[in-house]
This record gives structure tokens, sequence and C-alpha cells, in this order.
């Protein structure tokens, strides 16, 4: 078997590639492949289509979360393997070889593994309400090691407004102890830093300091893993397209009187049992559950006449985008290139969930991506975040909400491809050769790997065509526009 790391950088397009990114570039140059991405592309989706070579249809993973129906609750960011319906890389690969072990360094469910070693964001929650930024490993003394070692997991760091690389060096600081200490057949390598400015921002703003940050450590990976022995693979689980429409189609089902609203302390909450209809929003995908059946055409013709929404899937229509599970909307919205999806479904600020300025991410029933922004109408909101962190050092309980609702703020989103560069995740190796000639479905992405650790080369791949980019001087931008099929 062939050692092999997979570095997930999220977001990584072609169009992001140049004058920042020497480092990838290398790698670039020798052959770079196009993904064509699962539906919805999504993290949890994406990954768990990668893990196992299956469409949400067969794992189970129909977005970041879903309506646990038998619960009665919305839910994201599950932790537990046990929710992915198929077999895993890693049972695969002990099948072909009983000493095949792995590392699952903060890809997702990483929880309730049957992986080797696992790494994953895990912040205590105290009895007296604070939450403290932490992570889980597999086995369990790993943790205090790499506590020791790289200082605490830096989880404010990896999710909310104070997002910054430090988060995704630290994770690659454990891959390398990981990889010093333990010599995984395979190490999954989670690399989120791109992901964050990209929706800030947008994949045309000013980013290029986060191209470089995340370009200088790559290249520092890259260095050590092939020192180490390793095949290298560098991939991205979907791009980010530019965003200017954010559509809420909560408010449109309450418009129609569709949704059920429970006040509490004179804030609305959503009681999804006896909502007619809801929905659960995740980027450019949103998940309309239907709980009365006589009223999904008429929803449905609501949705197809919504700005922002390019397709309204129901029923057998939703196996063509591999959603059709028991775990999906009865309805699936799909948005247009330009929009994307907000859980919001208040219309009176003041009576907005208590929630909704917190980042919540295990309260909230949508994905939220303006978690990344102060709120706007507060004069000095870094300093009320430090009051709120000296209450919660002193030991009193505190509620940190000073998190934006205003949807205008997102600038990039992501969920569903229209083929276009912005949305085109890519794939390339230090094993060029063992990359197929033209794009490579999402499904695939699984089984290329497995060929990397046995070394198997498949029939597709010989006379590989390498993507045509001409060395340029170091202070040139390298044009990495896709080479359009043959």
């Amino acid at each position: 078997m062939q050692r092999t790391v997979v570095l997930n950088v999220v977001g990584l397009t072609r169009n992001l590639l140049g004058e920042h990114t020497p480092n990838i570039n290398t790698l670039a140059r020798q052959q770079c492949t196009d993904i064509k991405p699962v539906t919805p592309a999504v993290t949890c989706s994406a990954q768990a289509t990668y893990l196992t070579g299956k469409r949400p249809s067969e794992h189970g993973i129909v977005a970041n979360g879903w309506y646990f129906r038998d619960q009665n609750e919305v839910w994201l960011w599950r932790q537990s393997n046990k929710l992915i319906q198929a077999p895993k890389i890693w049972d695969m690969g002990r099948a072909r070889n009983a000493d095949f072990t792995c590392s699952n360094t903060f890809w997702w469910y990483a929880m309730a593994t049957g992986a080797d070693y696992t790494l994953t964001p895990r912040p205590l929650y105290c009895a007296d309400g604070k939450k403290l930024p932490d992570c889980y490993t597999f086995p369990l003394e790993l943790r205090d090691t790499l506590t020791e070692k790289l200082g605490t997991f830096p989880l404010f760091h990896f999710w909310g407004p104070a997002t910054s690389v430090k988060s995704s060096r630290w994770i690659a600081d454990a891959a390398m102890h990981v990889e010093r200490e333990h010599q995984p057949t395979l190490q999954l390598v989670y690399l989120p830093h791109l992901d964050y400015c990209l929706q800030k921002f947008g994949p045309d703003g000013d980013i290029g300091k986060d191209l470089k940050e995340i370009d200088d450590l790559v290249g520092d990976l890259l260095t050590f893993f092939k020192a180490q022995g390793c095949n290298v693979i560098l991939l991205s689980e979907y791009g980010i397209q530019p965003v200017n429409r954010p559509v809420h189609p909560n408010r449109i089902l309450r418009d129609a009187g569709k949704l059920s609203l429970k006040v509490d302390l004179g804030r609305e909450y959503l009681d999804f049992d006896t909502c007619r209809a809801f929905a659960m929003s995740d980027h450019q995908i949103s998940h309309i559950y239907v709980q009365k059946p006589e009223d999904t055409a008429e929803i449905k013709a609501l949705f197809e006449q919504t700005p922002g929404v390019a397709k309204v899937l129901e029923g057998a229509e939703r196996a063509e985008y591999g959603l059709d599970h028991e775990r999906a909307g009865e309805l699936i919205l799909l948005a247009e290139a330009d929009s994307w999806f907000t859980y919001y479904y208040w219309n009176d600020e003041n009576r907005a969930p208590d929630f909704a300025h917190q980042v919540e991410i295990h309260k909230k029933p949508g994905f939220d991506p303006c978690e990344m922004f102060f709120d706007p109408r507060l004069k000095f909101p870094k300093l009320k975040a430090a009051r709120k962190v000296l209450q919660k050092k002193l030991g009193f309980r505190y509620v940190l909400d000073v998190i934006s609702t205003d949807a205008s703020q997102i600038k990039g989103s992501h969920g569903v491809s229209d083929g276009s560069e912005y949305s085109t995740p890519i794939l390339m190796s230090s094993r060029p050769d063992l990359l197929p000639r033209g794009k490579l479905d999402a499904t695939e992405v699984c089984e290329l790997i497995l060929q990397h650790i046995f070394n198997e080369v498949s029939p597709n791949v010989a006379d590989v065509e390498a993507t045509a980019i001409a060395d340029k001087e170091p202070e040139e931008t390298i044009d990495m526009s896709r080479k359009k099929d043959d």
C-alpha cells in the first residue's frame, strides 16, 4: 500500500489560482481535473459522497442537516458517523488489506466512526451556560497530547465573526503530528479557510491575503508529506459563486399561511409538527417539509413563481439530483446562481428568536452564514463582544448576541453548480498519471483515492491529457482556465 493524504481545500476552483497560489500552481501544472459536484454541494453531503462513492439518495446525507421526523426537530451539524448509510472508504480499504488504517482529520461526521484516528471540533458546553473551545479525538488521549503541543483548538477561529486561518493552521499541525506518530495509510485533512472569506466577500472580492495564507499552508503540507513518502491529493468539495439575492422561503410560507409559530417571551419559534409546511434552508438548497400533502401543488406553484428559485423538485423529480431519500423534503428548492436561501421566518426583528443574533449552529432550523458578521446596528460590536467574554471569564451568565441578521452582507454561496468555474471544484495529485481524462464525477473520488493507495490504474487513465498551463515567471498570473472536454 502507498500511504496517501487528501488535502481538502474548501472552495478552491480554477479561477482562484494565480499569483497568490504558487504552491498550489506547482501541483496544478501537472494535471488539474474538474469534479462534477454532488447536489447539494455542501460540506456534509459532498464529504459523505467522497467517503462512500454514493449520492445522497444512497448515503442519506441530504444537506448539512434535515428535519428528523421521528424527533420532530431540525438539526444541523450532527457528528455521528452512523448517520451515513453506506460503507466508508476505511471499510473499503480494510476489505482490500487488513493492515489499512485511516485518520479522519476534521472531515465531518467524525464521531462514532470506524476510522482508526479521529479529530473533530467539539466545544465544551458547561452547566453554567459557558461554551468553551475544544475538540474531540480518538484515541481520547490524543486530544490532551495535541492541546499540550498546539494549544486549545481555536474554535472561535473555525466559525463565527473571528474566523481566520488559525483554525486551518491548527488542523494542519495536528495532521503532521498524526503522520509523525501513527503513519496512517490514508489521512483526510480538512482546510476550511477559504470557505469563510469566499462567503463573506465573494470569489471576486479582495481575498488575495486569504489565498496566500492557504497557499502557504498547503505548501508546508506538500513539503512535509512528500518528504514522508506519501501520495498527496488536493481537492475541493464545491466552488462558491457570487450572490446578491437572499431568498426567504419560510417568510414566503408564512405569508401563505403555512407556518405555525409558538410565541415565547414575545419571540417567535417554529412549531414544526403543526406547520402545514416549513423550509430547512442550507446555502443554495432548501428542503420544504410539507406536513399537509394536500398543500403540495399549491406550494410548488408558489415557489415556481419566486425570483431566485431555479427549480422546484417534487417526488420522483428528486431522483435526477440524487435526492430521493426519506430525509429530504417533499419539495426541494434549488437556487439560481446569484441567489441563496435563508432560514429566516420572522417579519419583525423585535420578535426574532433569541438565537437569531448568536452563533447557534445547533438551534437554528437552517444554515446561517451571517454568523460570520457582527450586527451592523451595533456601534461597537467588538467592544460588546469583549465585555460578554469578560462576563464569561468572571463566571457570570451571558448571551453573546452580537451576530448580524442582514442577509445582504453575504457575497458568496454554494450548493447548486451551474457548471461555471465559480461552482466547479477541482482535484490534483502528486500522481498525475492516476488522474482520469476529462471531468471526474464526485462519486468517483472515493475509488480514485483507493487507486492511489493500492497503485491501481483505471483504464481511462491511459494517455492522460494534462491541463495546458504554460510556465510563467513568478510575478505573472497563471491562467488556470478549464480545458474544454473533447
